[in-house]
């Protein structure tokens, strides 16, 4: 999935915990090969190759994925959008950049994306891009998906704690052998080798997206690499976002969609869900947290 997965388990010995985790492994790998774009055997390649031309039809997991991937696009107002990777890649972070693309290049670039023309046939299972050229992809939800996976599976085999790491999207259950809760450290943007909060978690997923290294200046103004799939322009103001959710695919979508809502939307909106928390940092430095968060900012 193009990301580091650490897998911790509380086990009654070491041989366990290893069989545990190479459980834990295998169904990782399971479900890139369902849902990767970039293998060609699979049901997702399957889906953007008949983009126009034809449904396909897919194992139900993968139909409930995609299903509940157009539910967060709708609850975002498109800001989420799995059909972000018909976008065409106009905007490089490398330093290559000398230039703004012209406005016709950036309508262009999304003339493609689009969540309403995903056709979902839920008695035959079977998913339908209507534009040619229409791709999707798993990118921003994917790794929480796999993490919950791997969690669920694991807690069915009767392990009873453990953190799954998906490259910074935690996904923890139990607590740790002393009986204290997982402590969850969150990045300060500003120095990324100090945190700014120690935060206890439970049974539950953190995911924290960052802004802050991807980025290219015109005018004064910067742009980062998290791009609005509505626009195609880039998100600006915000440089890191972290959500706390029961699930890491709902935390994952939800860290990415708030950089393109941007902060009063993202705190109004996820103030009206439940079970759901989020701190926000702006390009200022300033902290801003969901109604019932609360940093102890003298640590």
């Amino acid at each position: 999935m193009g990301c580091k997965f650490d897998i911790t388990v509380v086990a009654e010995n070491k041989n366990l915990g290893d069989e545990y985790i190479d459980t834990a492994v295998a169904e990782i790998q399971r479900i890139e090969k369902l849902i990767s774009s970039w293998n060609p055997d699979s049901q997702t390649s399957a889906i953007n190759k008949n983009a126009g031309k034809q449904a396909v039809k897919v194992d139900r997991e993968l139909f409930n994925l995609i299903q509940r991937a157009i539910q967060i696009s709708k609850l975002t107002d498109g800001a989420f959008d799995i059909s972000y990777a018909s976008m065409d890649k106009i905007w490089k972070f490398d330093g290559s950049m000398q230039k703004m693309p012209s406005e016709e290049e950036i309508k262009a670039s999304v003339s493609s994306v689009g969540f309403q023309n995903i056709e979902l046939n839920a008695e035959n299972s079977t998913v339908f891009l209507k534009k040619e050229g229409m791709k999707i992809g798993f990118g921003a939800i994917g790794k929480g998906y796999a993490a919950d996976s791997a969690k669920d599976l694991l807690i069915s085999k009767g392990v009873k704690a453990g953190i799954i790491n998906a490259s910074g999207d935690m996904n923890t259950w139990g607590t740790q052998i002393s009986g204290e809760s997982w402590k969850i450290a969150i990045t300060n943007p500003m120095d990324k080798n100090k945190a700014f909060a120690l935060l206890p978690i439970q049974e539950g997923a953190v995911v924290t997206s960052g802004n802050y290294e991807k980025y290219v200046e015109f005018n004064g103004k910067r742009y980062t690499h998290i791009i609005d799939p509505r626009t195609g322009y880039p998100s600006s103001g915000i440089i890191s976002a972290t959500v706390f959710a029961p699930k890491a695919e709902l935390a994952d979508a939800l860290a990415t969609s708030i950089f393109v809502m941007g902060k009063e939307v993202s705190l109004n909106r996820i103030n009206q869900l439940p079970k759901i928390e989020c701190i926000i940092i702006d390009d200022q430095g300033n902290i801003f947290t969901s109604n019932n968060i609360k940093i102890n900012s003298d640590d």
